[in-house]
Formats: structure tokens, C-alpha cells, sequence
């Protein structure tokens, strides 16, 4: 029976985009609660961030040994049961040990991340491909708001009951765990059967390494290349030099630059203004591509995708107290940011299309990942530098970056028409 890709799609991208903000994003307010300075919570949570980096060396073995479902729901297990285990070993005095175990949650994501891509790519054609490109960024977007909004608007209200932050945290992420078992559960059963047997002649060793090198040769010899790189490295750095240093900036106290917000009234903005407005920048951006072309939407999606971003140093230097100022910001800036990502994820699937699209995929994801990497190790240190308004400035400048690689994808834009 075929399924329709409205029954899988969502919960997909769902349990695709939440272990990655909760190694990303998660890891980062836990570390703020339990008294780590922002530069070396920017630098740790970057550091637990690599395998997203990495993953194209291990997109061959995916590409080509079972199948991308069964890659897809092994790896969702192996995600809840590390999460679990973040939870069961949190405290204090075994960081080490948390950090390891999410770093076992981010490899397996990454390894998600290149199964679940390329069984999109599989089981849908260009056109619903593109149709639902709103609908997959919007969920996986989802899943950050869930963990920035609602895990830490529940962890701030049983902190008030535990009286600590990393007890409020073990019972967050066990609850965050029996949710990804739910997920795993659901996409054994729901998952359509889109693929035909892998070649058995592919699963030898001699083998992945030669699907390893034709991968990577095939992709670094595309027409386009190294433009596009540069695109997948610079598309995104305004957001980038944003995202480790939010909720630092939202939790900090006044005094300190910050907005003053506990965990409570941070997740209650992101997980309501901030839903509201991505799902439909998500949404809008995916039917906009689907209408115009890739080509034709470049330009206005990467002005969305930045100029919002000026949201934040007038917060910086206004300190409002209103959450409804607060959260009107935040929404613009998840409208804005919502409907431009689009654009650099139909870019890299424009790129990938090919015999070798799984594998090709996963490097662009990869250049993605590095993208976000760098920026975001450094950006505690800027703004221990520069202060919370001096560092938005630099981020609304940076947007300069962005205009730039544009610019430049467009005038190398031979295969956005394909």
C-alpha cells in the first residue's frame, strides 16, 4: 500500500532536527546552567558538533550497505538510547562522561541525517521533493523550537520543584528519550518500502572504499563546485555567529547585557512566537520554490534570511522587559529566517541530483555542518570581547557575507535551472 508523504514527512524531519538541537542547543543551556563561561560552552558544544562535519566520510557505507530505511531506524534507536543515557549519568561532577554520550547522540544523528535525506530523495520525485521542502524545513525547525522552547520551558519548571538544574535536566531528557523511542517505534511501521535490495557486491571492504572515492571524485570534479562551496560555507554565517550566543543572551542578567528571562519565559517565547512564525516561513518558502524556481526566489530568500537579523541588537540595546516585544522580535526573525533556509536547502538537493545524490548530499550537509562549526566556536569569545551589543552589530554586518556568496551562486547558476 502506498503511503502518502504527508504520513511520514513531518515525524521524520522531526526526529531528524531534534537530537541535533539537543546536542547543539540542549547541551549549550545545560553547560550556561551549570556555570560554564560562554566562550567555553561555544567551544564544548562546537566540539560534540564534529561528526555533522564528518559524516561524508561514512556517507558511502549508507549509500550502499542496507537499505536508507533500515539506516533510518537504527539510528533513531541508537539516538533514544544515548539520550537516555545523557540523562541517567548527568551531574555536576560527570561531565565528561554526559558529553560522551552525547557525542555518541551526535554521530548517530549525523549517520540519520544521510539515511533519512537520501530516503526522501528516493522515495518522492523532483516535484513533491520540492513541494515538500517547506514542509521537511519547517518540521526539523520544529524540533529546535520544541527543544529550545518546550524542553527548557519544562526543565525551568522542574528545576523550581528539584531544586537544581541537572536534576530538572536527567528528568527533561528521560522524557526527551521515551519520545524518540515513540518516533523510532512509529517510523518502523510507517516508513514506506521505497528501495530495492543494495548490491551484496558493494558491502566488501574493496568495495565502500572504491564507492568512497568515486563519491568523493565525482563530487569535487562537478561543474560548479568550489562556487558552490563557498555558498554552503558563507550562505548562513549571520545565523551562525547567532545561534550559540541566544540563550546566553536571553538568560543573562540585565546587568550583564542580557534580557534577564529565566528557562520558563525563554522556552514560552520560542515555543509559541517563534512555532507560529517559522511554520509559516517554512511553509511559504517551500510553495515559493515550488512556483518560481530556485533561480528566481535566490535573491529575496537571502534578504529574508539575514535582515532580520537587526532584531537583536536593538534588543541589546533596548533591554525590553515586555515578553510580547520579546517574542514579536523573535517571531520576525523566525518568519524571516524560516522562509530564506529554504532556499540553501533546495540549493544543496539542486547540487546532489545525481546518480551518487545520497553520498553527494551528506558532503553537503557536511560543508553545511562546517559552516556553523567555526563561527559558532568563536562567537563566545566575541561576545565576551565586545559585549552582547557590540556582538549583534557584528552579526547584522556579517550579512554583508551573505549578499556576497549570493551574488556569486548566481552568477554560476547553470544547474539551479536543471
Amino acid at each position: 500500500m502506498s503511503r502518502s508523504p504527508w504520513s511520514w514527512i513531518p515525524t521524520l524531519y522531526f526526529a531528524e532536527g531534534l537530537p541535533y538541537f539537543i546536542v547543539n542547543t540542549i547541551s549549550l543551556v545545560m553547560l550556561k546552567d551549570l556555570g560554564v563561561s560562554n566562550g567555553k560552552l561555544a567551544v564544548l558544544t562546537s566540539f560534540i558538533a564534529l561528526p555533522w562535519l564528518f559524516k561524508p566520510l561514512w556517507s558511502p557505507l549508507v549509500d550502499t550497505v542496507k537499505s536508507k530505511r533500515w539506516w533510518t531506524i537504527s539510528m533513531q534507536f541508537i539516538i533514544a538510547l544515548s539520550v537516555a543515557a545523557v540523562a541517567l549519568t548527568l551531574s555536576e561532577s560527570s561531565l565528561p562522561v554526559t558529553l560522551f554520550f552525547f557525542a555518541v547522540a551526535a554521530f548517530s544523528s549525523a549517520t540519520h541525517d544521510i539515511s533519512a535525506d537520501g530516503f526522501y530523495m528516493i522515495a518522492l520525485d523532483e516535484r513533491a521533493q520540492s513541494a515538500f521542502i517547506g514542509i521537511r524545513n519547517t518540521f526539523y525547525r520544529l524540533a529546535m523550537i520544541f527543544g529550545q522552547g518546550v524542553l527548557v520551558f519544562l526543565a525551568g519548571a522542574v528545576e523550581k520543584y528539584a531544586g537544581n538544574a541537572a536534576s530538572a535536566w536527567r528528568v527533561t531528557l528521560g522524557f526527551t528519550a521515551l519520545m524518540l523511542a515513540a518516533l523510532t517505534f512509529y517510523h518502523s511501521s510507517v516508513l514506506p518500502q521505497a528501495e530495492s535490495k543494495p548490491d551484496a557486491k558493494t558491502d566488501s571492504g574493496a568495495g565502500l572504499i572504491k564507492n568512497f572515492a568515486v563519491a568523493f571524485a565525482s563530487f569535487f570534479t562537478k561543474k560548479g563546485c568550489i562556487t558552490a562551496i563557498v555558498f554552503m560555507l558563507f550562505y548562513r554565517f549571520p545565523e551562525a555567529l547567532l545561534m550559540k550566543m541566544l540563550y546566553p543572551f536571553f538568560s543573562d542578567t540585565l546587568s550583564a547585557g542580557g534580557l534577564g528571562l529565566d528557562k520558563e519565559a525563554y522556552g514560552l517565547i520560542c515555543g509559541s512566537a517563534g512555532v507560529a512564525a517559522l511554520l509559516a516561513g517554512g511553509i511559504l518558502g517551500g510553495f515559493y520554490i515550488a512556483k518560481h524556481g530556485l533561480l528566481k526566489s535566490l535573491t529575496l530568500m537571502a534578504l529574508s534570511l539575514t535582515l532580520p537579523c537587526v532584531v537583536y541588537p536593538y534588543l541589546a540595546f533596548a533591554q525590553p522587559e515586555s515578553l510580547w516585544t520579546i517574542g514579536f522580535c523573535v517571531a520576525i526573525d523566525q518568519l524571516g529566517y524560516g522562509f530564506g533556509f529554504t532556499a540553501y536547502v533546495a540549493y544543496m538537493m539542486k547540487f546532489a541530483d545525481g546518480p551518487l545524490k545520497t553520498s553527494h548530499y551528506a558532503i553537503c550537509t557536511g560543508f553545511m555542518a562546517l559552516s556553523a562549526i567555526f563561527p559558532g566556536a568563536i562567537a563566545g569569545y566575541l561576545q565576551e570581547i565586545c559585549g552582547y551589543s557590540g556582538f549583534f552589530t557584528l552579526v547584522v554586518m556579517s550579512c554583508a557575507v551573505t549578499f556576497a556568496v549570493t551574488y556569486l551562486a548566481l552568477r554560476k547558476s547553470d544547474y539551479l535551472t536543471q
